[in-house]
Formats: structure tokens, sequence, C-alpha cells
């Protein structure tokens, strides 16, 4: 990369992305306003109380913050208390919604409050924290986004290995026409439900699991 290019870069990230941020987000709340609000009475009805899932992630600089996405599952647990897996109880109606993003849309909340961006590496959960190689920290130098390059890469059917390194190319790559091509893309597969796994099963694991049988069989090896 040039110094001009880097140049434009550094500006983008610092002042221009923010401010494509609040325009897109907020055209896209008055938008979807009438569509958020008869998924919130569906998902009421259907799943009860809560509407919205609410879940704390590491954002920009590791910064905590709390996602919003609407319910897909129930509630369920054993006999002893323990909730029950995520493939027993997500719901028809999570699926349906998962399978075409709706669940994602009161992130665009978060954008507004400048807690996400529209792109970006995805906000994964705190507990990984350890287990990120240095150069995939570098995903927490960007705001977390609703989409990303990994999500039109592949999404649900990356392994978490190449989903950082597409994290890792949009950090060092970011750009307005990348974010722009990045928005476009990610409609097209939502539409099309490409690369989509709604079964909670299908990922590779969580990564804290996965690296640490990586790391006990390396050691294990020697």
């Amino acid at each position: 990369m040039t110094n001009s290019m880097h140049k434009q870069q550094s500006i983008y990230i610092s002042f221009g992305k923010r401010l494509f941020d609040v325009f897109v987000s907020s055209v896209a709340l008055i938008l979807f306003l009438p569509l958020l609000a008869l998924l919130a009475i569906v998902v009421r009805l259907m799943l009860g109380a809560p509407v919205l899932f609410r879940q704390v992630r590491p954002g920009l600089h590791h910064r905590p913050f709390t996602i919003f996405k609407f319910r897909t599952m129930r509630d369920e647990y054993d006999a002893a208390g323990e909730m029950l897996p995520d493939s027993i109880r997500m719901t028809r109606l999570g699926s349906l919604l998962r399978s075409t993003s709706l669940d994602e849309l009161p992130e665009l909340f978060n954008v507004l409050k400048g807690e996400m961006s529209l792109v970006g590496p995805r906000p994964l959960l705190p507990r990984y924290q350890p287990w990120y190689t240095a150069r995939e920290l570098r995903r927490f130098d960007l705001r977390p986004g609703i989409t990303g390059w990994a999500q039109i890469n592949g999404r649900n059917a990356l392994g978490w290995d190449e989903r950082f390194q597409h994290d890792v190319h949009y950090v060092e790559n970011c750009s307005l026409l990348l974010d722009i091509r990045i928005l476009f893309l990610t409609v097209g597969k939502v539409l099309r439900r490409d690369d989509v796994h709604v079964d909670t099963t299908f990922t590779e694991g969580a990564l804290d699991d996965v690296r640490r049988e990586a790391q006990a069989g390396s050691s294990g090896s020697r």
C-alpha cells in the first residue's frame, strides 16, 4: 500500500467510516421500522419475553458492549437445571430468522450507538480472548460488524483460521469501496441464503475448545 493509499485509509477509518455507518443505519432503521415492530410482536407471541437476545461481546480495542439480536431459542433446562443444547432449544421461527439474517436487524441500534459498524469482523464471545494469535488480534483494531469479508467468503462454512484470515485482510484493506462491495454482496448472499447453516452443530466448534484440543495434540506429539 502506497503512502497516499494508507493516508486515505486512515482518514476513512478515523472519520468517514463512522459517518457512513450513521447515515446508512439511520436510513435502514427508518425503512425497516415496520418490519422490526412486526418481528418483535411475532417473537413475543411465539417465544415469549424477552424479545431481544442480549449478550456482552468485546468490541473496538476489546471494549465490552451488549449486542442486540432477536431471540431464536427457548429457555429450556434438563432435570438437573442445566440449559439444554442450542440444537434442542432452536425453534422453527428461530431457524427462519437465522437463515434470513432477520435476527441481526436489531444490531442496527448497536451501529447507531457507535458500538458496531455495518462492516467489520463479527463480534465473538469474550471467553475466546486468550485464544487469538498476535496477528488475529488485529481484528479488534476496528469496530465489529453486522457483516464482513469473512461472511461473504464462506460465512458459517469457514473454519476459525480461515475466518480470522479474512478478518485481518479486511482490517488491512478497509475502504469505503470495499465496505460498499461487502454490503451489496451480503444482500445477495442473504437473498440466496448462501453458506447459511442454522444447525448449531454444523460449525467447527467453539474456538477455545478447538484450539485447546489442538494445543493438547501438539503437546502430546512431542
